[in-house]
């Protein structure tokens, strides 16, 4: 058998976290009831697993296609570009700190969605390489990173806490789509300046 190259190792922490998201969403889908893991900011201090299991709730078949469809490509980005562990770590505190910047937006009483962690997640991409991509591959994370907050910026979060859009069957909170931008871009910064000293 074929020793899996070191660079692909490497990716395999963050295709992991990638597939529990995904089977999490697939398994509330299946038997979960919304209200009982959804974000509910007034119900997060006495059942502060809702920080997690939000992801994992969505609206309509549509929403968790396309919320599937973007996991798995960002399984394969990270499989490709070979992120070291600490991608994937950056992710996995991103996930609860994305749903507690909910929190900034109170008019918003429930939320549900793999988004916001995959806004994150795009963040801790662009971050990785922006900081150590070989060559031009630190543009590239620079303009990811800049095409992300364009993003963010266009869908004005602040303006409501749910929002119609045409493009979708279900209203969407881009609130969560900043909070998992700046949770993702926060926390891939110190983890890896925390993972930097740590080999220094």
């Amino acid at each position: 058998m074929t020793p899996i190259p070191a660079a692909r190792r490497a990716g395999l922490a963050w295709v992991a976290l990638a597939l529990l998201l995904a089977a999490g969403a697939l398994v509330v889908d299946r038997w979960g009831t919304a209200s009982a893991v959804d974000w509910q900011p007034g119900r997060i201090a006495g059942e502060p697993w809702r920080a997690w299991t939000a992801a994992f709730v969505h609206l309509s078949p549509r929403h968790l296609g396309a919320n599937l469809a973007a996991t798995a490509l960002l399984a394969v980005i990270g499989w490709r570009l070979g992120l070291p562990a600490r991608a994937a770590l950056a992710w996995c505190l991103a996930w609860p700190l994305t749903h507690a910047g909910l929190w900034a937006m109170p008019a918003l009483r429930h939320y549900g969605g793999l988004s916001g962690v995959l806004h994150a997640a795009v963040a801790i991409v662009g971050v990785s390489l922006a900081w150590r991509g070989p060559g031009r591959w630190r543009w590239a994370g620079a303009l990811l990173l800049a095409g992300l907050a364009a993003k963010v910026l266009l869908e004005t979060p602040w303006r409501a806490a749910v929002q119609v859009s045409p493009h979708w069957d279900i209203p969407i909170a881009p609130i969560a789509h900043l909070t998992g931008a700046v949770a993702g871009a926060l926390c891939a910064v110190v983890v890896d300046a925390w993972a930097g000293r740590r080999d220094a």
